[in-house]
């Protein structure tokens, strides 16, 4: 049970990560960026969605104990 729950938690955050990433793309081209640019920004909001869950992680987890 708890191996599936992680696993459907891992996914979820996979998921939110990217429509993130995914949107700030899209807003980074409608502002007039080019390809590359809007790739990092992309790339940036995808990476920061994932710190802030392994922080979040982390922090419950101490909480938890």
């Amino acid at each position: 049970m708890t191996t599936a729950l992680i696993l459907l938690t891992t996914g979820f955050i996979l998921v939110i990560a990217l429509l993130t990433a995914a949107g700030a793309g899209k807003i980074a081209r409608l502002d007039g960026a080019t390809y590359p640019t809007a790739l990092t920004r992309a790339a940036i909001a995808f990476t920061t969605v994932l710190t802030l869950a392994i922080a979040a992680t982390s922090t419950f987890t101490t909480l938890l104990k």
